[in-house]
């Protein structure tokens, strides 16, 4: 799954829950005027993403904003410093949601509740949609923040299947192939069907349920497959690790 991959870390800034960090601080020394410009970067960022795709011209974002590059550069000196700052509420819902799931009483409505909340987030925004979905080379806190929501999945999934609820062949990158299909399905229905995805998830879901098992035809995509299929899907060079 998307939710920004990243490759280096850096200290943290602003932090949440356990220790992770999701998006950067707005320093408190910022003059008035720095603050509007980081907020029409930000403004500027969410629709050109939405539009034009998470790899869009950060020279059209600082235009579109009203400011110089050099100004982007100075709030946002990565294109990730600023792909958090950009989603970093929403990454913040997922992560609580995570949470709130892994202490539901009932480790099925736990499961759902995380899909559910993931999906619905997707399906508001297209630039988080394909951040959720594609898989991209990341640095800083991004790669904190994803790795904290895959184990919070990963604890959700094993929990679900510890419980009989989920079968137990179903394996995260299986949920990531879901999240690959939502994907397509929002970008389809976006103002033409806007809940259209909830009858395809619940078919799903329905699918992942215990009593629903049967034997698989094949296995799931292996660690070096998927990364040569998200590249596919991302449009860059993948290499089998």
């Amino acid at each position: 799954m998307g939710l920004i991959v990243a490759a280096n870390m850096r200290p943290p800034s602003v932090w949440y829950g356990g220790g992770v960090s999701i998006g950067p601080e707005i320093p408190r020394t910022l003059r008035s005027d720095g603050r509007r410009n980081r907020e029409a970067l930000l403004a500027a960022a969410r629709e050109t993403f939405a539009e034009h795709g998470l790899n869009a011209s950060l020279q059209h974002v600082a235009r579109a904003a009203g400011v110089a590059i050099g100004t982007l550069y100075r709030h946002f000196p990565t294109r990730d410093d600023l792909l958090v700052a950009v989603f970093a509420e929403k990454l913040r819902i997922v992560a609580d949601t995570g949470e709130q799931a892994l202490a539901h009483d009932d480790a099925w409505e736990g499961f759902v509740l995380f899909l559910e909340t993931l999906c619905a987030l997707q399906a508001e925004d297209l630039g988080f949609n394909e951040l959720a979905s594609i898989d991209r080379p990341a640095s800083g806190d991004a790669a904190e923040v994803r790795e904290h929501i895959h184990q919070l999945w990963r604890r959700l999934l094993a929990r679900a299947q510890e419980h009989g609820a989920v079968r137990r062949d179903l394996v995260l990158n299986d949920m990531f192939i879901l999240l690959w299909s939502h994907s397509r399905i929002i970008e389809a229905t976006y103002g033409v069907a806007p809940r259209a995805w909830r009858r395809h998830l619940h078919l799903m879901l329905d699918a992942y349920r215990a009593e629903r098992a049967h034997p698989l035809p094949e296995p799931a995509l292996t660690g070096s497959e998927m990364t040569l299929a998200t590249a596919r899907l991302s449009g860059t060079p993948g290499t089998l690790r």
